[in-house]
């Protein structure tokens, strides 16, 4: 989008001047003490960081070496620095930095992977390396710790509705870039995103609480509590760890329809208990975790279509009805780890269980349907999606002990999957009162339907690697997998579609592997290849004219070639891979007339290359650059869908070769600093840092082509092409600023300091009946933000 000038006025309250002058203080504080600081340097810390996250966390060591990181990203604990595979950790310090609450708060920072908002968290579309979302499947997996939650299938809205956790209690996040097929299996085959908890400790006692408050330009007043306890109940043995957030989000979109302001305000809750029993032989651990995500509307604006501008001001969107997001998320898991002497055994499980409930106001869309089809007066819509998920996951898997010559381990996977997603299309006056009769119950229902859905798969998988020599090791993984599922479309009423039960089913088998040479030039350096596949499921398609009866699995080939390394005592750290992802049978959703179904499509490839670094130049400041260039387009037409329509033929191509991903950008960077000094002789210790992202522009979509032909010479009546939107560039600036000691943490922290407007997702909203485009909707990067925290432990 253009830049424009902010036109409505910045409410300078007193909490937002105080949050300002919060971080004026820290900063000069950190002034006073750079000469301090600088005498203390020969002291050095180490600090744990994989060289490709997010602002850094405090050194807590004597020497400006990097500490390992663990990761447990080929399933046993491995130093990140070993692992042949290209992955990101954000820790839980980075995390608390820059006040992250949804993965749109960091996922910039973490080369290779883009998370696009609708509106509010958990209305998030993720993709890593380009492998963009193009249909109603994840390309991208979701693990809390040993168990994925979410949707396998394609009914769930897995692809705009990401698992997307407030990250308190997380220890840090796991981002596993390329196909993670062998291990994780299906919905993986763009990468993994795997959020690993704090386990209890058994050895010590730990409670902590907390609390902030936060102030949106143009917007309201936020604010968080949060509380956390870990308790041995047997010394070295037994352990319960406990916790509990909620952030109250702040709202900045106005109403121009009823004169509403800050319509977007949200809820988001986190509670978790886990308990943690540790045998000489084995280690038992069982966790409990709900999340919760409340929004009465969505932070989204109205654009015009010809002059991408706001049409009723800045930061505003005209909603004629209020269109709530509600997410709850129940997580249960179960994880046996058994020592077995020669090898270890693992059991996990895991349950969850998701409601969903998301609102969107088709006014616009729909409003003209009474007109059309009574001649009655343009009435206000909406349609609501329901959906209900529960999943039971198994694992099992056996595993050699690491260090040996020969390292295998072999499993097994169970999940069984069962969901409704249920559709609701209402059309009243523009008061929402239903129309007068007859007319209340010829309109007020567009469509009722559902679409139960359950998902079973079972697979077997194994990995192994063999050091031929102290430098040269070469690793090897396949997977087999089977899946059955059942679909019923089940439409009960409504004028928009014919009344009708249909069921449909379908099967699949796939087959992953991977193979990974790797030499170790030198300790600290590591060079690697990779070849890896992956997967996305297909199923039962929904039943429209011209559409399959089922849409078969897209898969993926990835080759990759790394390099890990550190130099100059340790001080300077980075990473660099090349990649090239080959992606086949893409499964494409296909809209005509409001409804949509899915195609498997033609063919796309992604390739670039990801830097990440950090560098130490003294014990007391970090300064970390990371970036991604990305060339991700289709390399062939998708297919045309043949659908018959009365006297006509309308043939609808929705990608052409050359299209570039949606919502990918070719260029992303970032750029980290971060600065810890004493205070004086006490026991505190300041912090100050900053981060700044700059994200190339992206579309949203693919180039549609509808050509309508006459049903009896085949003649070109018609022919529109719909090119997909674009957003511009942009840049935004974090920073932030903090004092602790032992027991007490303060911080405070401006988001996008130079109140940025840009946009994260747009979409087309046209008259349904017309075929007039009259608005787009846009989700714009949140304003500047200023927020104060704090937290005390003991």
């Amino acid at each position: 989008m253009n830049a424009f000038t902010t036109t409505r006025p910045s409410h300078r309250n007193p909490l937002c001047l105080a949050i300002a002058s919060a971080l004026v203080l820290f900063a000069g504080a950190a002034s006073a003490q750079s000469a301090s600081t600088d005498a203390a340097a020969a002291a050095d810390t180490a600090v744990a960081q994989d060289g490709s996250t997010p602002p850094t966390s405090k050194p807590d060591g004597a020497t400006t070496e990097f500490k390992a990181v663990i990761v447990t990203a080929n399933k046993r604990p491995e130093d990140v620095r070993n692992v042949a595979s290209s992955i990101s950790v954000v820790s839980d310090e980075q995390l608390e930095n820059i006040n992250a609450g949804q993965l749109t708060d960091y996922a910039n920072y973490v080369p290779g992977l883009q998370a696009a908002s609708d509106g509010t968290p958990g209305q998030t579309r993720v993709s890593l390396r380009g492998i963009a979302p193009l249909s109603s499947g994840a390309t991208v997996g979701t693990y809390i710790d040993e168990t994925p939650v979410g949707s396998s299938g394609l009914y769930q809205a897995a692809t705009i509705l990401m698992l997307d956790l407030l990250p308190y209690d997380i220890d840090h996040l796991e981002v596993l870039r390329g196909p993670q097929g062998t291990l994780y299996g299906a919905g993986s085959m763009g990468g993994l995103l795997k959020y690993v908890t704090r386990a209890p400790d058994p050895s010590s006692t730990e409670f902590r609480i907390g609390g902030g408050v936060s102030s949106v330009s143009h917007g309201e007043n936020g604010s968080n509590v949060r509380f956390g306890a870990n308790v041995p109940l047997i010394d070295d043995k037994l352990a319960v760890r406990v916790s509990y957030a909620r952030n109250n989000l702040p709202g900045y979109i106005d109403n121009p329809v009823n004169g509403e302001e800050d319509i977007n305000d949200a809820t988001q809750t986190s509670a978790r208990a886990a308990l943690l029993y540790q045998g000489d032989a084995f280690t038992l651990k069982l966790t409990a975790l709900q999340q919760k995500i409340d929004s009465d509307n969505n932070a989204t604006v109205s654009i015009d279509p010809a002059t991408y501008q706001p049409i009723g001001g800045d930061l505003t969107h005209y909603v004629y009805v209020d269109s709530p997001f509600k997410k709850d998320v129940d997580y249960y898991a179960a994880t046996l780890d058994w020592d077995l002497g020669w090898g270890d055994f693992t059991s996990a499980t895991g349950y969850s269980k998701i409601d969903t409930m998301r609102r969107q106001d088709t006014t616009i869309d729909y409003g003209n349907v009474g007109a059309a089809y009574f001649g009655l007066d343009r009435g206000s819509s909406y349609f609501d999606t329901t959906l209900d998920f529960k999943q039971l996951t198994q694992e099992f898997r056996l595993a050699s002990k690491s260090g040996g010559k020969l390292e295998w381990l072999v499993g097994t996977f169970y999940s069984k999957e069962e969901g409704n997603n249920r559709q609701f299309a209402a059309l009243n006056q523009m008061d929402g009162t239903p129309f007068p009769p007859p007319y209340d119950a010829a309109v007020s229902d567009l469509a009722t339907l559902a679409l139960p859905t359950d998902f079973k798969e079972i697979a077997v998988f194994a990995n192994a690697s063999w050091q031929f020599t102290d430098r040269f090791k070469l690793g090897a993984g396949v997977r087999y997998a089977e899946n059955d599922q059942n679909f019923v479309q089940d439409v009960t009423s409504g004028i928009l579609l014919p009344i009708a039960r249909t069921p449909n089913s379908s099967s699949e088998n796939v087959f992953t592997w991977s193979l990974t040479p790797q030499f170790q030039i030198s300790k600290d350096t590591l060079l690697y290849a990779k070849v890896a596949t992956g997967y996305q499921p297909g199923g039962p398609n929904v039943k429209l004219p011209g559409v399959p009866d089922q849409v078969d699995s897209s898969t993926l080939i990835s080759y990759e070639a790394g390099l890990k390394t550190m130099f100059a005592d340790n001080r300077v750290q980075f990473d660099l891979s090349v990649f090239r992802l080959d992606w086949e049978d893409i499964q494409v959703a296909a809209s005509f007339g409001g409804n949509t179904g899915l195609v498997n499509g033609g063919t796309a490839r992604s390739q670039g290359i990801e830097f990440s670094s950090l560098f130490r130049p003294t014990t007391n400041l970090q300064l970390g650059f990371n970036a991604a260039y990305i060339d991700a387009e289709l390399s062939d037409n998708f297919p045309t869908m043949v659908i018959p329509q009365g006297p006509y033929i309308v043939e609808l191509t929705t990608g052409l070769s050359g299209d570039s991903m949606p919502y990918t950008p070719k260029l992303q960077y970032s750029l980290t600093a971060d600065y810890f000094f004493p205070l004086g002789k006490s026991d505190w210790e300041g912090h100050i840092g900053g981060g700044y992202r700059w994200i190339d522009d992206r579309v949203n979509t693919t180039t549609q082509v509808q050509d309508i032909l006459d049903a009896e010479s085949g003649g070109l009546l018609d022919r529109t092409v719909t090119a997909p939107l674009r957003m511009d560039s942009y840049h935004s600036l974090d920073l932030y600023a903090g004092v602790e000691n032992a027991h007490w943490s303060i911080r405070a922290y401006v988001k996008n300091a130079t109140d940025e407007r840009a946009y994260t997702t747009i979409t087309d909203h046209p008259d349904q009946v017309t075929g007039e485009m009259v608005e787009l909707v846009a989700a714009p990067i949140q304003p500047r933000t200023f927020g104060l925290e704090f937290d005390y432990r003991f």
